[in-house]
């Protein structure tokens, strides 16, 4: 059981480091293999461990590549109070209610990047004007923070998406700036968790060491790669999180 879970939290590191989406492996494979931890502790336990990650990965991009701080710097800030509060709602509002909202974003998302093949292929900086910068920072650090703090799965994808289509970043850059915003929501969700006894420390910790080597590995895969890899891994994972979460929909319809 424990060596399942650090698999995936290995896996996730990668999948978080490129694209996002590594709670799509970890959360569930938390859920399945340690069903006494209970949703919200599932969900902590997740946020101690993807902040380890994604602050490496962060890190990682910081030094190798160029981040646009007027974007991601407000973004993050905001990010830290909004998904604590998302956390706070976790539980109260069922996922049900929001699932099939979330799909159908999904599916115009792959559609979208398939039928746009340059999307994200490079930098488009003619397009961050004072407008477009705050549009982003209000969607990455509001709305998809929300989420975060909510459910997860996801966030890192989300945050990738924004970043590209709003500002016009490449989705190198873009994954560089949506780390920074990701470890923040995983900060302000895993304050909430913590102090309400939803973590399960031990087993967060160590699911973390192994989730960093993911990280490491997946970031400089993408900076070495370039943007035309992360382009193929985030259509594979946005077809994942759709096959997932309608998959979990039709079984409790």
């Amino acid at each position: 059981m424990i060596a399942t879970l650090l698999v995936a939290a290995f896996a996730a590191g990668w999948v978080d480091a490129v694209v996002g989406g590594g709670g799509l492996l970890l959360l569930p494979a938390l859920m399945v293999v340690a069903p006494h931890l209970g949703t919200a502790t599932a969900l902590g336990t997740n946020k101690l461990t993807a902040i380890c990650g994604t602050s490496t990965a962060a890190v990682a991009y910081a030094r190798r590549t160029k981040i646009d701080w007027r974007v991601a710097g407000p973004a993050a800030a905001l990010a830290l109070l909004c998904s604590g509060c998302g956390a706070a709602l976790a539980g109260a509002i069922p996922a049900s209610a929001y699932r099939p909202v979330i799909i159908v974003v999904l599916v115009a998302v792959a559609v979208f990047v398939t039928v746009r093949p340059q999307m994200g292929l490079t930098e488009q900086s003619q397009k961050r004007t004072a407008w477009r910068r705050g549009t982003a920072v209000a969607v990455a650090g509001g709305v998809i923070a929300v989420y975060d703090g909510l459910i997860g799965p996801g966030t890192g994808t989300f945050l990738v998406l924004a970043f590209t289509t709003i500002v016009g970043a490449d989705f190198v850059h873009g994954s560089a700036m949506a780390k920074i915003v990701n470890t923040a929501t995983n900060l302000g969700a895993l304050v909430v968790f913590a102090a309400t006894g939803h973590v399960a420390w031990l087993l967060g910790a160590a699911m973390a060491v192994c989730n960093v080597g993911g990280a490491l590995l997946g970031a400089r895969m993408a900076l070495r790669r370039g943007a035309g890899f992360v382009r193929i891994v985030l259509l594979a994972v946005v077809l994942m999180l759709i096959a997932r979460l309608g998959w979990l929909h039709w079984q409790q319809a």
